[in-house]
């Protein structure tokens, strides 16, 4: 995670590498110069840029930023060259001129390896039903090495040549979404081309999606267990919500404004406010409730997601804040008296020398919502920010 005043011109940046790649590769499908894999258009090179090593070198960073720059000014001396025909000779001169001063960055920090899948989006939109299937995917092919809470301590773990990954730690996190589906699908193979995980080739792409899916749920809440905080950003499981007189509409319509989702239970402590929408999270649909709630949420699934992602066995009395891009930033354990500064377990550090205004209300839910809203989350995973 990192704030959204790091470096002013270094997320615009990051973006830019982001966006470029995104439309090269989608003019390459449009074009018929690119296959398809898994069901999207596969990305051709063995390599592509990376913006999370240029956020640890920002050396290197300037030095991209001004060659792209150097590189703007090569084209418009082309495009005065087609228009001036006088001095047309000095414009066409002045490029190659300039692209050989430009400071270009290490190849070796901008570019990574790429797969196939590196650009590929999940379908799922990490979905509560996703997670569940996922759920019984991984009980069923990866429990026996990763563990049952993904820390990489299975049973099988130690006859491998390799000891598997913590999926709770950064590795699974920094790795772009699509390059995990390869690895999923295709295996890994250490430098010499032994393998160091076997492929799941018989699984289906809606499930490889499922099980990614639920890996980052697991991971979250094993995260939580063992650091008391979402070490790396977790966004609201997609689910649907039921609102009084409306048909229901996905938890994502909701973005933009604050949510505040109140488990069912006998701390549950609903109570409306005007600084978000409350939503309650019900285990079924059958459940009796005495809360006026106007929004609700009361598939298993959902509860089920919910429960896996924030860490808990025992979801009832829980309070979970997201923020207005969706990620979950704050936590009420079951029995709590109020809000504090410490239930913000998805923290940003906030610019060099800024300090967050005092919110209007001194309460504990107040100085959530303004520390929320003053350190937005920015997050870099597979060198792409979010």
């Amino acid at each position: 995670m990192i704030a959204l005043a790091d470096a002013e011109w270094l997320n615009p940046l990051i973006g830019l590498l982001q966006e470029g790649q995104l439309l090269l590769l989608r003019s390459l499908a449009w074009l018929g110069l690119a296959g398809s894999s898994h069901g999207q258009p596969a990305w051709p090179w063995a390599s592509r840029l990376s913006g999370e090593n240029l956020l640890i070198d920002l050396g290197q960073a300037r030095r991209l930023a001004l060659s792209l720059v150097v590189v703007a000014l090569a084209l418009l001396s082309l495009m005065a060259a087609l228009a001036w025909k006088r001095r047309r000779w000095l414009f066409v001169a002045a490029v190659p001129l300039l692209l050989v001063l430009a400071p270009w960055p290490d190849s070796g920090v901008v570019l990574v390896p790429a797969s196939p899948t590196s650009f590929h989006r999940s379908p799922t939109g990490f979905g509560a039903e996703a997670i569940g299937r996922g759920r019984a995917l991984y009980a069923q092919h990866c429990v026996g090495c990763h563990g049952v809470d993904g820390r990489g301590q299975g049973t099988l773990a130690a006859a491998l040549p390799v000891w598997p990954p913590n999926l709770s730690g950064p590795l699974l996190w920094r790795r772009a979404d699509g390059d995990i589906l390869w690895r999923v699908l295709h295996g890994t193979q250490d430098r010499h081309g032994a393998s160091t995980m076997p492929a799941f080739g018989g699984l289906s792409d809606a499930d490889a999606w499922a099980l990614i899916d639920f890996m980052k749920a697991q991971g979250a809440g094993q995260s939580l267990r063992a650091n008391g905080v979402w070490s790396q950003p977790i966004g609201l499981p997609r689910a649907m919500v039921r609102c009084a007189g409306r048909e229901p509409r996905p938890l994502s319509a909701w973005q933009g404004q604050r949510l505040r989702i109140v488990t069912t239970g006998p701390d549950s402590g609903w109570l409306e406010d005007p600084r978000m929408v409350t939503m309650q999270l019900r285990p079924s649909s059958g459940e009796a409730t005495q809360d006026a709630a106007d929004c609700v949420i009361d598939s298993p699934a959902a509860w089920e997601a919910f429960a896996l992602i924030a860490g808990t066995d025992s979801l009832a009395g829980t309070q979970l804040l997201a923020d207005r891009d969706g990620w979950l930033r704050a936590r009420s354990a079951p029995g709590a008296a109020g809000w504090s500064e410490d239930d913000l377990l998805c923290r940003t550090a906030p610019a060099p020398g800024t300090v967050p205004a005092a919110g209007p209300s001194a309460d504990g839910l107040g100085a959530l919502v303004v520390r929320m809203d003053a350190e937005p989350v920015r997050f870099l995973k597979g060198g792409f920010i979010h």
